[in-house]
């Protein structure tokens, strides 16, 4: 057989594999065991988000937090032991991750209603998508069919999860490293445009930027100034937030692009983006097309919500997301 054979076969091979688990998971999973799984977890969204439109923002994050560990396996909603400290205790999501109580009560309505059918992974992906299109953003279906992990580290997420100090060639390795393209990098960093942080994850670049400047030059002057006022320095009460883009906190729209265009990217890893032509040009692409970024948005977190995916006989499906079986 001659190396051409045998390279085709062997791609051949990797695309039927790819296609297997793809099909795995598939969209109206539920449809025959529990329809009413997908209703379930938007009123719930619903519900929260009508009570705290932040919560949006939360449960997105929160897939995606879930999504770069372990893949999409609900791994970040489970609470630490004695001896264990689980995801959601990690620096990376402590205080800051939020809306656990949005998946406790979708999980317990769906156990009444058909237990030990639907994953909380599964629960926690349709409740990013709703959590999208409630604020203003594209809705998109979502193949499902996964399976909840059993293991849940701190230490994996701060080995997984791109930080808020990152620059834009880290940025592209954290997201290569998962299948994405820089493209899709650039696309999903629109997520910041709702939500909020804590003082502590881009305090730095108001007041230790380096061992020559104090403030980060990158950072829009005026915009510094208001940010010192809402985080004093040295402070770090947990309750100080600001909202990463102020203009239009609660929608989704390409508001985060434009801050970035404007110097006012809230982390360092935003304003990064503009230190490469390549990412530089696509922020400004999107601030020119929102329509075509809601849509790119959506097809990449598609993709993110199928990332190691737990499937078949693998794993297990909770009956409480907090807790292993």
């Amino acid at each position: 057989m001659s190396l051409k054979v045998e390279m085709f076969i062997a791609l051949v091979v990797g695309l039927s594999l790819c296609v297997q688990l793809e099909a795995q998971l598939q969209v109206g999973f539920y449809q025959t065991t529990c329809s009413l799984a997908e209703f379930v977890v938007r009123d719930e969204v619903i519900k929260a988000v009508n009570r705290d439109r932040g919560v949006a923002a939360g449960l997105l994050r929160m897939h995606f937090h879930d999504c770069f560990v372990r893949g999409c396996d609900g791994s970040v909603l489970i609470d630490s032991t004695p001896t264990n400290t689980a995801e959601k205790d990690s620096p990376a999501n402590n205080p800051s991750l939020r809306g656990f109580e949005v998946i406790d009560n979708a999980k317990s309505r769906l156990e009444n209603v058909c237990g030990g059918v639907v994953s909380c992974a599964d629960i926690l992906a349709f409740a990013a998508r709703d959590s999208v299109q409630m604020t203003g953003g594209f809705g998109y279906a979502v193949p499902a069919g996964r399976r909840d992990g059993r293991i849940s580290l701190a230490s994996e997420s701060l080995s997984n999860l791109p930080g808020p100090s990152f620059n834009v060639d880290q940025l592209t390795q954290a997201f290569s490293g998962k299948g994405f393209t820089q493209e899709e990098m650039v696309t999903l960093s629109g997520a910041h445009t709702i939500g909020r942080s804590h003082c502590t994850s881009f305090s730095n670049r108001l007041y230790t930027f380096n061992s020559t400047t104090s403030q980060d030059p990158s950072l829009d002057p005026n915009y510094a100034t208001q940010l010192k006022l809402q985080c004093p320095q040295g402070s770090t009460d947990p309750s100080l937030v600001v909202q990463m883009n102020p203009s239009s906190p609660n929608i989704f729209d390409t508001g985060y692009y434009m801050d970035v265009l404007a110097n006012r990217g809230l982390f360092t890893s935003d304003q990064a983006l503009l230190t490469n032509p390549a990412t530089a040009n696509q922020v400004s692409l999107n601030v020119g097309n929102p329509f075509l970024w809601g849509q790119n948005f959506a097809s990449a977190m598609v993709k993110m919500s199928q990332l190691g995916v737990l499937t078949g006989t693998a794993g297990e499906i909770r009956s409480n997301c907090r807790v292993i079986n």
